[in-house]
């Protein structure tokens, strides 16, 4: 019995290692909203939290309760694509200037990716920042922007960066698996 035990613990840590990918998939829960229409995977063991006059959801780890993932909806223009609103690198700027560091917050919101990509006849944009604070406090932000029906939605994910190589894996895959419908 013990050792039958031990053989199918042996076989699915080694199956873990060989498919890293399912290993990270199976540590995220997902999470739709139909009545905006998106939806997005976040680590397990997150909860949600209720915040007034913010984002449309929020979630973040019981531990490190700094690490969160937000969805932002904004309106824009009707008729209006994310590409007329500007390359990935000009709306990460925006985005870095106008909602992670702006003007009096102290903070400063360095871009260092901005990538486009096509995902269900949508596009994506995909940024990535490093946030400095006062008193040298360091954060790492993924976003996930896309427009649908008149609206911006911005997944935004943030992590301090003392824990980003630890959580990068999850984080990533929370951020790429942000789509609007």
């Amino acid at each position: 019995m013990w050792k039958r035990i031990a053989f199918i613990m042996l076989l699915v840590f080694s199956f873990s290692l060989s498919h890293s990918d399912v290993a990270i998939a199976s540590g995220l829960k997902s999470y739709v909203d139909t009545t905006d229409g998106y939806e997005f995977l976040y680590p397990n063991g997150w909860v949600q939290v209720k915040v007034a006059n913010g984002p449309d959801v929020v979630f973040h780890d019981i531990i490190e309760t700094s690490e969160n993932v937000s969805v932002v909806i904004s309106p824009v223009s009707e008729g209006k694509t994310l590409k007329e609103l500007g390359t990935p690198g000009e709306v990460g700027y925006k985005l870095g200037k106008n909602a992670l560091a702006p003007e009096g917050s102290g903070r400063e919101a360095e871009l260092v990716n901005a990538q486009e990509r096509e995902y269900n006849g949508k596009t994506y944009y995909k940024l990535e920042y490093l946030v400095k604070f006062p008193g040298n406090q360091q954060r790492h932000n993924l976003s996930n922007i896309a427009v649908s029906r008149g609206k911006l939605f911005t997944f935004n994910a943030s992590v301090p960066e003392k824990r980003w190589r630890r959580v990068q894996k999850f984080i990533e895959e929370a951020v790429n698996s942000f789509s609007v419908y």
